[in-house]
C-alpha cells in the first residue's frame, strides 16, 4: 500500500531510504505515540542543509550562509533572556552601586562561562533529538529522575518569582504607584499567557516577539547610559584588569550566580530542536552547531552589553555614596530620579520600560522552559494551554504571598532576592552535573560527546566556584562584608554548612548511573558512530 503522506524530499534533512537501515525498525506502540516531545514534527523550521541528492555523511568544508543564519537565529536569544532576568539587574545595580566598575571583567567572564555551559545544552539537543529532561528521564533510575525533577522546579520557582516581583516593579513604577504590587503580579501572568498563545502562530513569531523585547531593554539601558555618561576609562580598566576585595565578594557571587540558571540549560536543550535536524548526520549536526554557536555568542555579547550599561549607570550615579548599600530593585528608580532628575523623557520611566520588558520576557521564558522541564521528566502529554497553567500556577502561588507579604517593606524583598540568588547557585549542580554525564557519554552522543578533559575542566571549576566563599572568609573578619541579614546570610555559614551540596549532587547522580548500569546492560546498546 502507497504511503498516505510522502515527504517532500526537497524540504527535509533526512536522508533518502534509499538503502536498508543499520538498525531494526521500531515497532510502533502506544507508548511510543505517548512519547513527549519538545516540538511536533509540524512545528519544527525546516532548513536544507545539504541536497536530497546526498547519499552520504560526508566531511565536506563548511561554508558560511547569512541566510541559514538567519534561519538558525532565534534559540539563543531566548536563551539569553535569562542573563537579562530582573534577579540579573539587581545583581547588577548592586555590584556597580557597591563596587563600582572594579567588578565587570567578572561580569564578561561569567558571561562566557555561561556561553560555554549552554553550547553543551545545545550540543546535547542537536546530537540526540531530544532535550535534558527527556535524557535524565531515560538515562537515570526511577527515584534519581524524580530528584533532579524536584530540584529543577524549585530552582524554576526560585527564578519565577524575582521575574514575576521584577515586572510587578515595573508596573508600580510607570504607573507612578496606582497599581500595587499584588495587581502587578496578576497583570505579569496574565500577559504570560497572551505572548504565549502567539506559539500558535509558529515559532518565529514568537521569537520575534521576544527580539523585540530584547530590543527595547537594550534601548532603554542604553539610554540611560548615554544620560548619565559613565568614565570610558575606568570601564576599560574595569573589563581589563581582574580585581576582588574584601568588600565586594558578595557581589562578585552575585554577579556569577545570576549568569547561569539552572532552569536554562534544560530550556537551550529543547529550543534547539525547533529547527528539523537529523542527529544521524554527522555533517548536520555539525553545521547547525556551528550555525548556533555564533547564534549564541552574538546573543551572550548582547546581553553582556545590557548588563555593562546597567552596572556602568549605577557605579556612575552611586559607586561610594551613603544610599550605595541601600539600593536595590524596587527603590532604585527612586534613587535614579533623584540623581538624574526629569529631562525629555524621565530616566524613571526609562529604567520602568526596561526592567518591565526583562521580567516579561523572562516570565514567558520561565513558563516554556517549566513546560519542558515536567513533560521531559514525567511524559506527560498535556494540551499547551494545561501544562502553561500548571506550570504558571507553581509560581504564581508563591509569588502572590511574596507580593502580599514583602509590599510594604522594600529592604526585606531585596533580602529575599539575594535568597534567591543563593537557591539559584545551590541549585546549579543538579542542572550541571547530569548535562556532563549526558553530553560525555559516548550512548547518548556518539562522536559528538566531549572529552575527559573539558568534563574536567567544568566539575573543577564549579568546585573552585563553590569554594569562593571558604577561601575569600578565611582571611576576613566576617563583620567586614557587608551582607544583608548578616546572623544568617554570611558567607562563612553558607560555605560551611552549604558546601556539601554539590558533592552530595556528585555523589547521588553518579551512584544513580551505576545502579542504572543494570537495566542498560541488558540492552543491546548500538552507539550513533556505529551507525556513521
Amino acid at each position: 500500500m502507497a504511503n498516505p503522506n510522502p515527504p517532500e524530499e526537497e524540504n527535509t534533512l533526512l536522508p533518502p531510504s534509499s538503502s536498508p537501515p543499520l538498525t531494526p525498525p521500531a515497532t510502533t506502540s502506544d507508548d511510543d505515540d505517548e512519547e513527549e516531545t519538545a516540538y511536533e514534527t509540524s512545528e519544527k523550521i525546516v532548513v536544507t542543509i545539504s541536497s536530497p541528492s546526498d547519499s552520504f555523511d560526508e566531511d565536506l568544508p563548511w561554508r558560511f550562509s547569512w541566510k541559514k543564519l538567519w534561519l538558525f537565529t532565534g534559540p539563543g536569544f531566548l536563551m539569553s533572556i535569562a542573563f537579562l532576568d530582573p534577579g540579573n539587574l539587581e545583581g547588577d545595580l548592586q555590584a556597580g552601586a557597591i563596587a563600582g566598575y572594579s567588578l565587570l571583567w567578572l561580569l564578561m567572564w561569567a558571561t562566557a562561562m555561561g556561553f560555554l555551559i549552554q553550547m553543551l545544552a545545545a550540543r546535547v539537543g542537536v546530537a540526540t533529538g531530544k532535550h535534558l529532561a527527556e535524557l535524565c528521564r531515560e538515562e537515570y533510575p526511577p527515584w534519581a529522575r524524580l530528584a533532579l525533577w524536584a530540584m529543577a522546579e524549585v530552582a524554576l520557582i526560585g527564578a519565577d518569582i524575582q521575574e514575576v516581583i521584577g515586572s510587578a516593579i515595573a508596573i508600580k513604577i510607570l504607573s507612578r504607584g496606582i497599581i500595587p504590587l499584588w495587581a502587578g503580579v496578576i497583570i505579569t501572568a496574565s500577559d504570560c499567557f497572551i505572548f504565549l498563545f502567539l506559539e500558535n502562530y509558529g515559532v518565529r513569531k514568537l521569537e520575534a516577539v521576544f527580539a523585540v523585547l530584547i530590543a527595547t531593554m537594550a534601548l532603554s539601558f542604553a539610554w540611560m547610559f548615554g544620560d548619565t555618561q559613565p568614565s570610558g576609562k575606568d570601564l576599560l580598566l574595569g573589563i581589563l584588569i581582574p580585581k576582588l576585595s574584601s568588600k565586594t565578594i558578595h557581589q562578585a557571587v552575585g554577579v556569577v550566580g545570576c549568569v547561569i540558571m539552572p532552569h536554562n540549560v534544560f530550556l537551550h536543550s529543547a529550543l534547539v530542536q525547533s529547527r528539523k535536524i537529523d542527529p544521524d548526520k554527522k555533517s548536520h549536526v555539525r553545521e547547525a552547531l556551528n550555525y548556533y554557536s555564533i547564534e549564541a555568542a552574538l546573543a551572550l555579547f548582547i546581553s553582556f552589553m545590557i548588563n555593562l550599561f546597567v552596572t556602568t549607570v549605577f557605579a556612575k550615579g552611586f559607586y561610594g555614596s551613603d544610599v550605595a548599600n541601600s539600593i536595590g530593585l524596587v527603590n532604585a528608580g527612586q534613587y535614579l530620579e533623584e540623581k538624574y532628575g526629569g529631562g525629555v523623557l524621565p530616566i524613571l520611566y526609562i529604567w520602568g520600560i526596561g526592567l518591565l520588558a526583562a521580567g516579561q520576557s523572562s516570565t514567558i521564558t520561565g513558563t516554556y522552559a517549566g513546560q519542558f522541564i515536567m513533560g521531559g521528566f514525567l511524559n506527560l502529554r498535556l494540551k499547551k494551554w494545561l501544562r502553561a497553567l500548571i506550570t504558571r500556577s507553581f509560581a504564581i502561588v508563591p509569588t502572590m504571598i511574596v507580593a502580599l507579604i514583602f509590599e510594604r517593606s522594600d529592604s526585606l524583598l531585596d533580602v529575599l532576592n539575594e535568597w534567591l540568588n543563593v537557591l539559584q547557585s545551590v541549585q546549579i549542580p543538579f542542572a550541571l552535573i547530569p548535562l556532563l554525564f549526558l553530553v560525555s557519554k559516548e550512548e547518548v552522543m556518539g562522536v559528538f560527546k566531549i572529552g575527559r578533559t573539558l568534563k574536567l575542566y567544568f566539575l573543577t571549576s564549579r568546585a573552585l566556584r563553590a569554594n569562593t566563599f571558604s577561601t575569600t572568609t578565611e582571611s576576613t573578619p566576617y563583620s567586614t562584608l557587608n551582607l544583608p541579614s548578616q546572623q544568617l546570610l554570611d558567607c562563612g555559614w553558607i560555605a560551611d554548612n552549604h558546601q556539601w551540596v554539590p558533592l552530595v549532587g556528585f555523589l547521588l547522580l553518579r551512584s544513580a548511573w551505576f545502579v542504572d548500569g543494570f537495566h542498560h546492560s541488558n540492552k543491546v546498546i548500538i552507539k550513533r558512530s556505529d551507525l556513521e
